[in-house]
């Protein structure tokens, strides 16, 4: 065999040596999941509109975090609530983090605050029926559905700010089951005149019949802050 030939054979047998060593290679480990950093309530306080304020609301929605193994995050609700006692109002989008934020099975819900607010540009976000999630990592029924549950309280407008008049939408700051309405959003983006996950219209009042009636239970959307 001439030297050319030699080094030719050489050649393709290393080749073939780094074939089969690149093929007995283990896969590249998938990436994990997004780890969760929002839901849809699984239950309500069991009181309509009163939550216990938004310390409660972020007391429940910390439970229920911590009861599927999410409680080493901290968890805010997204409420909005009117200046009361001294204190200032607060806006839903200030008191949820910067994000980003996916949900129990993680898919990813928002990058940021103004993509979920679609401060850039409407519909960024991914909230809808397939989507907004509960803890459990469950689809929340809709409309369409018995029960409906698609009103998600939030007090807030489509920019998750303090909604503007006189009006209450917080139910007295989320601590009344008897007076006042509360602004609610629908998960599943339909109905209402419009496809708001988050402000579509008033409820009729606070209490949990009230709630129920426009196709609500007292739910309310929960975020992981950090």
């Amino acid at each position: 065999m001439n030297n050319k030939l030699r080094q030719g054979s050489i050649l393709m047998l290393g080749a073939g040596f780094a074939l089969l060593a690149s093929a007995q290679q283990p896969p590249a480990p998938a990436s994990p999941p997004a780890p969760m950093g929002f839901f849809v309530t699984s239950e309500g306080s069991g009181k309509g509109g009163d939550l216990g304020g938004l310390a409660g609301a972020d007391a429940h929605c910390q439970k229920l975090a911590t009861a599927v193994g999410a409680g080493s995050r901290t968890w805010r609700a997204y409420l909005s609530t009117t200046a009361s006692g001294g204190q200032a109002a607060v806006n839903a989008r200030d008191r949820i983090g910067a994000g980003p934020w996916a949900n129990a099975k993680g898919e990813q819900i928002a990058k940021n605050v103004a993509d979920l607010h679609g401060d850039v540009e409407r519909d960024r976000n991914n909230i809808h029926k397939a989507s907004a999630l509960n803890e459990k990592g469950e689809v929340v029924s809709g409309r369409g559905d018995t029960p409906n549950r698609h009103d998600i309280l939030t007090g807030s407008n489509s920019e998750g700010r303090l909604l503007a008049g006189a009006e209450d939408s917080t139910c007295g700051n989320w601590t009344s089951s008897t007076t006042g309405g509360a602004m609610v959003g629908h998960h599943d983006r339909v109905g209402g005149g419009n496809t708001s996950w988050n402000s579509v219209h008033r409820s009729r009042g606070c209490a949990v019949d009230q709630l129920k009636a426009t196709g609500g239970d007292g739910l309310f959307y929960c975020f992981a802050e950090k």
